[in-house]
């Protein structure tokens, strides 16, 4: 169970989700469910290959085919798509750059109609040679998936693309002077690792329906993330003014970030245009989910660290290679955040890190819950154990001189107060937990052997931290209406895809309007049309932003009511109280009116009519951030730090390699719990997807880059059958000053460090550093019969 200090009516406490009667009853409307009139069905013809130049394409004989309404290919298409670099066509034009990439695109009266027209078009190919490594993609002659990046169009003071490179941003953190600091190190350490790209496997695929109105408007219905960054992004892409854009998302089946930024919308859109403007509705099989649509980056990572005698840090080192695959997308902005999040929740003084986003000829990356930080964090947090016991400290010990304190400074410059958060005491809490006592010796692993033990055990810990990654000048609002009978609508658009976020949100209006939470309703549907502007809902900065929105638009709603009510109650508004529904004289609460009473404005017995309908309205937008420095990384990229930390214990079959979960705690400081149950539930779903990184799943390309496992038959997720023997929850609550009630953002952050701790419990249990995700049972057990104390493979 979750322990709050929160002493709120509403706040905190554990209502059950918003959402939850019309998912399990079937009555949620997703947009797989919606059939508009007239609609057509789309399918696409995807490469067959990494790299290659398109020759000719010919769709003669499909668009013979009964049934068949638009055939469209990339040269008719001079668009250009992107979140921060304008890099991506709508169907590959003159070259594909990823296998799955699509090609041409069909329109007709059924999706089996479609698929047959996709098999009949033919396509003239040129191979050619694919770079598939990050690395080599840098060096001197790699071939360029994108020979003309120094004409797209980019985010200018943000990504910074280099013409006649593979690299579309390198951003730097430069603090303090590292040579000058590997030079007081007693003991430096290099090791480099590796994250394989994974996918976000969301419940309900990528859909989308779009419809070109004869007026010049255009009407989406998606499952997206942030219908604001849809409507702004194809405004961008088309030419076509906000105003004539509607954007309508449903019940969103799961998004992870995969559903972020614009993905099939624009495709839609060309089809329905050609097609007379019949809606069009393009959806994707599993297999396509995989093989087309984007995933997490992979990551190669070299750290290099010095360190003193007595386990200070005095110079760290690192260089991450993001593997892009074939467009920018969201990896720009992750290879941003990694960097200045890249030295870890620990105080560096002399810090120099280089993040590299690289393109490669693999299906490309974009947003993925944690946002680069369990990738990055994989290598951080073992390379800290590593130097522990290289040091022969306790690598608990060695963390906590390190950590990041009130009265640090972090490697971008900003200052750690008491309102940070603290690392320190979450680190605590699952060191107790797990009954940490210090690695396992090496005698204590020669004794298991000589005694023929086949299972062993061990533990591990690690640290994480995050903070949102988004513009200076990312901004939210909502609407509060009352309803007749005093009941509220919540207007957000803002999207809850599976956080719980509606519900928390409904929580706090409760708590500042002080009427029931049962009371409060917010329409799930989000419409660009009707619902305020959100920037996206993306970074954990969901609750954060939109809650303090939420407090500004109720106790507007309350200045009307009061205001209204002082008449009626002849009394200053300043002696108004509301509570339970109503409003009162502070002296004489049984001189009170209900909410009910305002909620269109009062009227007199004598017919006379005073108010108007209450609407309360909130904005808040993110305070004090700035843009880094090209070179040296220094400014305030944070709106808040969450950290947290893992403690796993684990057993493992030396003759399989086969890995059981006996224990994993975790905490996190939030700040102020909003919801305790929600909490322990995003807290438990993030530790198992975070587990599903570090031992089963990976992309697996061939040496042509074609993708190996696009489906679930060899793409491996956890089950109820994988859960862990025992998951336990703590909180550390220190107050965020401008979070909601002090609360901060934890969404993403339980499945970061998740593969870290458990490679570190790996070698407390046998020995053996491994450098390389999954933990699978066959790189296990290949690193158990390598009889070597580091495993690279």
């Amino acid at each position: 169970m979750i322990e709050t200090k929160s002493e709120y009516t509403y706040v905190g406490k554990g209502y059950p989700r918003k959402d939850g009667v019309e998912k399990v009853t079937g009555t949620a409307v997703f947009t797989h469910d919606l059939v508009i009139q007239g609609m057509l069905h789309a399918k696409t013809l995807m490469s067959p290959y990494a790299y290659a130049r398109i020759k000719s394409i010919d769709t003669e004989e499909a668009e013979r085919i009964p049934g068949v309404r638009a055939v469209v290919t990339g040269k008719e298409l001079n668009y250009k798509v992107g979140l921060y670099v304008l890099d991506k066509d709508i169907l590959a034009k003159d070259y594909a750059r990823y296998q799955g990439e699509p090609v041409a695109a069909v329109a007709a009266d059924s999706e089996l109609i479609a698929e047959e027209a996709c098999s009949r078009i033919k396509v003239e190919w040129e191979v050619l040679d694919p770079v598939l490594d990050p690395r080599e993609a840098l060096e001197p002659g790699a071939p360029l998936v994108h020979p003309d990046l120094e004409n797209y169009g980019y985010m200018k003071g943000v990504f910074s693309p280099r013409a006649k490179t593979n690299i579309p941003h390198h951003q730097k953190v430069r603090k303090g002077n590292v040579e000058e600091g590997f030079k007081k190190a007693d003991l430096t350490v290099k090791n480099s690792f590796y994250n394989p790209p994974v996918q976000h496997v969301p419940i309900e695929t990528h859909v989308s329906i779009a419809q070109a109105q004869p007026d010049g408007k255009a009407m989406i219905w998606t499952s997206a993330q942030s219908p604001y960054t849809v409507r702004n992004l194809f405004s961008v892409c088309f030419g076509i003014p906000h105003e004539n854009i509607r954007v309508k998302v449903p019940y969103v089946g799961g998004g992870f970030g995969g559903k972020a930024g614009i993905h099939l919308e624009p495709l839609c859109y060309v089809l329905s245009k050609k097609s007379g403007g019949r809606p069009v509705k393009l959806a994707m099989t599993r297999e396509e989910e995989f093989n087309t649509m984007p995933s997490r980056q992979g990551l190669y990572s070299e750290f290099k660290t010095g360190v003193t005698r007595d386990g200070k840090i005095t110079a760290l080192q690192v260089k991450y290679y993001w593997d892009a695959g074939a467009y920018a997308d969201y990896g720009v902005n992750i290879g941003r955040a990694a960097a200045y999040s890249g030295a870890g929740p620990y105080e560096v003084d002399n810090c120099k890190i280089d993040s590299y986003v690289v393109y490669t000829n693999k299906v490309f990356g974009t947003a993925y819950r944690g946002f680069g930080h369990l990738e990055l964090l994989w290598g951080v947090e073992r390379n800290m154990d590593i130097i522990a016991r290289k040091l022969g400290m306790d690598p608990v010990d060695f963390r906590m001189k390190n950590v990041l304190l009130p009265g640090a400074a972090t490697i971008t410059g900003e200052k750690i107060t008491e309102h940070t958060g603290r690392v320190d005491k979450c680190l605590e809490a699952v060191a107790m937990e797990i009954k940490w006592s210090g690695c396992k010796s090496e005698e204590k692993r020669k004794e298991e052997k000589r005694a023929g033990k086949v299972r062993v055990r061990g533990k591990g810990i690690a640290l994480l931290h995050k903070a949102p990654a988004m513009p200076s000048s990312t901004s939210t609002a909502v609407i509060l209406k009352f309803n007749e009978n005093g009941s509220l609508d919540l207007m957000t658009s803002l999207i809850d895809y599976g956080q719980g976020t509606y519900t928390a949100l409904s929580q706090i209006a409760a708590e500042e309007l002080k009427m029931p939470v049962e009371k409060i309703n917010i329409p799930w549907d989000s419409d660009t049309s009707l619902t305020p502007y959100d920037w996206q809902t993306v970074a954990s900065k969901g609750a954060f932003l939109s809650g303090n929105a939420t407090i500004i638009a109720a106790r507007d709603c309350i200045k009307q009511i009061k205001e209204t009510a002082s008449r009626v109650l002849r009394c200053s508004a300043e002696d108004l109280v509301c509570e339970n529904e109503r409003v009162y004289v502070r002296h004489k609460p049984d001189e009170y009116l209900e909410y009910k009473d305002l909620a269109y404005g009062y009227v007199y017995p004598n017919g006379n009519a005073i108010g108007g309908p209450i609407i309360g309205r909130g904005r808040y937008m993110a305070q004090g951030l700035t843009n880094l420095d090209p070179e040296t990384g220094q400014g305030l990229p944070a709106l808040n730090w969450t950290y947290g930390a893992h403690a796993i214990e684990i057993e493992v079959d030396i003759e399989t390699g086969e890995i059981e979960i006996l224990k994993i705690a975790s905490s996190f400081d939030v700040g102020q719990v909003l919801n305790k149950d929600l909490m322990r539930g995003q807290i438990i779903g993030g530790v198992i997807q975070g587990l599903g990184s570090a031992v089963s799943e990976e992309f697996r390309f061939s040496k042509e880059g074609r993708f190996l496992n696009p489906t679930l038959v060899d793409y491996k997720i956890l089950t109820s059958k994988d859960i862990p023997h025992e998951m336990t929850q703590h909180v550390v609550e220190t107050s965020q000053e401008d979070g909601p009630y002090g609360a901060r953002g934890v969404a993403e952050h339980p499945m970061l460090s998740v593969p870290s701790a458990l490679g570190n419990a790996l070698y407390d249990a046998l020995g053996i550093d491994y450098f390389r995700l999954p933990l699978n049972s066959e790189r296990v057990y290949f690193g158990i019969k390598s009889g070597k104390k580091e495993f690279h493979d």
